[in-house]
């Protein structure tokens, strides 16, 4: 037997101090709590310890010679009372919350469920009484001295330029990773990886979900799995399948790698719901340990979960011991594995409280005021389902957040839609009509054109239409409104001149998305021409539909988005510490001017044209002795001949355009703009004599 201590409520989890282990599991409302100690193969249930010990609604103990690699789980219980909440079934064998490290995975039997399934209506209200132990993982106790050690990059805001990627879908179908690690972390820090980051300019890898996550059982049955991972099992624990080693060190050891090579980690977290579902879904942890406190119940019906997330439900981020767990996962991983940054997963959800979305909430300004996170990368996806679920700018100063009308906006201008241009330019200054509030800066806009959800770059220029029909649903699944053109034909085509109107498209894109003020991200694969063939919802495609492919890259695409890359590093211009105001600085010069094709700044009637969709923009840099950058513009259908301003100031040397043509100089003061088209100069100044 072994030998139970008192041990301590904190930390929670279970903690390896050389001798034994301590076990802490926050459960308010359950009458007792139990360790279930399993053999090396998690098979057989060796030993059980109740805990003795409640101190703060946290229950703890200290069980002395166990050591890492113990595999364990919890039992807790409690009323059996669904109607008013509570679900506590001692029968189920439960994840704890705060395990480090996983073993098995999750095998879908009956007894995984706390209630009796059947089709009868209150069939969630009568106890299953079967073990679920045989089906479900087990935490495994640790030795917690895991560290990066490479030196955080610490790339400032207006320099950085994010990559989103999948740990397995960037690296399955790499030509020149050892298939042995590919899509594993080790993947990650492949050399032939790195040298391709670089080339592109990348600052910082956002990486989808990389905490361990559940593989729906409805996908199963359809033989597909859960892809991208938003579907948490465990906030502490990462995805098994991507440790090749199986070592946790292997994180630590790439985040190190891809440091020395600085390039930031910022993981995308999903801490606004759970694998458990609704209240017809599975008891695996949370949902066993104290349902009432974890998660949001319906106002005045707590049998049923508040569905903020369309995902059946929604942790209960007011209470401040969850909010005590998500605060503890953020800063282990930040502080253990050197992670630089988190991109909040339907953020809005974080910030409810019973009165809606409150930008002020508890949990942002215990992240605001943290002494490790505060200093982390913070960036929100400011939407969930819920009432009033789209709070775009709304989030508190320190938090940046995804834009999705830039994206919106943006590929309704390059595709030539009308009244356009008065919208396309404010998202292209960085949305200071969005974010320039309380002293928050450019960099609160993170612009993306294309990410995980939604069309690649290449199928965006290449399908009018979703087609999702390897989804298994009928082509019902993902978003209808893609604001994509096809250029002419839908899906792949062998015409040359369809082909090279896509290419161009896309080199507006890229181009667009890395001259814009505030944050560029890009999606991996973009610059590879990779393509889903039309799939837009590639969540359950975890085969060739979802993986970058590598075999379409050209290097004329790779070498043009790493020419914007450097041209975004070398001219603050264009990469603002501050919003554009358009009024005249200490030099003398506009830190920005807007121009018609003819050379005059725009008025309020060119603004207004609906016709109107080529521009010249004038970019000057913050010091004088810096160049400014030109930029022309032009959406439409045909040609336009574009006078150029400020001749007398500036002689305006060729950068990059998306035409593929080298002849882009100045000819007395003017330029043929190609139909859809964009062009950079970056000005000499002229010296008087």
């Amino acid at each position: 037997m072994t030998t139970l201590k008192e041990g301590s409520p904190y930390p929670r989890g279970a903690s390896f101090d050389g001798k034994g282990t301590n076990f802490a599991l926050f459960s308010d409302h359950a009458t007792s709590v139990t360790v279930c100690l399993f053999d090396a193969d998690g098979h057989s249930e060796t030993e059980r310890i109740t805990l003795k010990e409640c101190t703060n609604g946290i229950w703890h103990g200290y069980l002395e010679g166990i050591k890492p690699g113990q595999r364990y789980g919890y039992r807790v219980d409690g009323a059996w009372d669904p109607i008013n909440g509570q679900r506590f079934n001692a029968n189920k064998l439960l994840l704890d919350p705060y395990a480090r490290k996983l073993h098995g995975a999750i095998k879908w039997d009956d007894s995984l469920y706390g209630y009796t399934l059947s089709d009868a209506a209150d069939a969630d209200l009568v106890m299953d009484k079967r073990d679920s132990a045989a089906f479900m993982p087990k935490g495994i106790v640790i030795d917690s001295a895991i560290l990066a050690k490479a030196p955080k990059p610490n790339i400032r805001w207006p320099k950085s330029v994010i990559y989103e990627a999948h740990v397995r879908g960037l690296t399955m179908q790499h030509p020149l990773i050892p298939q042995d690690i590919r899509g594993t972390f080790a993947a990650l820090s492949d050399s032939a990886l790195i040298s391709h980051l670089q080339k592109i300019g990348v600052t910082a890898i956002e990486l989808l979900p990389i905490h361990a996550f559940t593989q729906d059982d409805y996908l199963l049955k359809k033989n597909l799995s859960n892809y991208w991972g938003y579907n948490n099992l465990s906030y502490f624990a990462p995805e098994p399948a991507y440790m090749g080693s199986g070592e946790l060190e292997e994180i630590a050891r790439t985040v190190d790698s891809l440091h020395e090579a600085g390039i930031e980690v910022i993981l995308d977290v999903v801490y606004n719901h759970t694998c458990e579902g609704n209240h017809l879904g599975p008891t695996l942890s949370w949902k066993g340990i104290d349902n009432l406190s974890y998660y949001k119940e319906l106002p005045g019906n707590p049998r049923f979960y508040d569905n903020l997330t369309g995902c059946g439900n929604a942790l209960n981020t007011s209470h401040p011991k969850v909010m005590q767990m998500i605060m503890d996962s953020l800063r282990m991983w930040a502080t253990v594995y050197g992670i630089d940054g988190f991109r909040f997963d339907l953020a809005l959800t974080l910030g409810r409280d019973e009165h809606g979305f409150n930008r002020d909430h508890a949990l942002f300004h215990a992240m605001l005021q943290d002494p490790v996170l505060s200093q982390c990368k913070l960036i929100a996806e400011p939407w969930d389902v819920g009432p009033g679920g789209f709070q775009l700018g709304s989030f508190p100063p320190g938090f940046s957040e995804w834009n999705g009308d830039y994206r919106d906006v943006t590929r309704e201008f390059w595709a030539g839609k009308e009244s356009m241009l008065a919208k396309f330019s404010s998202r292209f200054a960085a949305s200071s009509d969005l974010f320039n509030e309380q002293h928050r800066r450019p960099w609160s806009s993170v612009n993306f054109i294309t990410a995980h959800d939604g069309f690649t770059l290449h199928d965006l220029v290449s399908y009018n239409e979703k087609h999702n029909e390897a989804n298994g649903e009928d082509n019902k699944d993902g978003a209808n409104d893609n604001r994509s053109w096809n250029c002419g034909a839908e899906g792949e085509t062998d015409s040359a001149e369809i082909n090279a109107l896509r290419t161009q498209q896309k080199r507006n894109f890229l181009a667009t998305l890395f001259l814009s003020q505030g944050v560029p991200m890009l999606l991996a694969g973009d610059e590879l021409n990779n393509s889903q063939g039309g799939n837009n919802n590639t969540y359950c495609q975890n085969n060739e539909i979802g993986w970058v492919n590598w075999d379409n890259a050209d290097d004329g695409l790779i070498n043009f988005v790493g020419e914007l890359a450097k041209l975004r590093k070398e001219h603050n211009a264009i990469s603002r510490v501050e919003f554009l105001t358009g009024k005249l600085n200490e030099h003398g010069n506009s830190d920005v001017t807007w121009f018609n094709v003819n050379g005059e700044t725009m008025s309020s009637e060119h603004w207004a044209d609906p016709n109107n969709k080529a521009m010249i923009v004038k970019f000057a840099p913050p010091n004088k002795h810096e160049p400014s950058i030109l930029v022309l513009i032009n959406a439409s259908h045909v040609a336009v001949e574009a006078q150029i301003p400020c001749r007398d100031m500036h002689h305006w040397k060729p950068l990059i355009n998306s035409t593929l043509s080298t002849d882009i100089g100045l000819s007395d003061d003017k330029l043929q703009l190609q139909p859809r088209s964009i062009y950079v100069y970056e000005g000499e100044i002229i010296k008087s004599n």
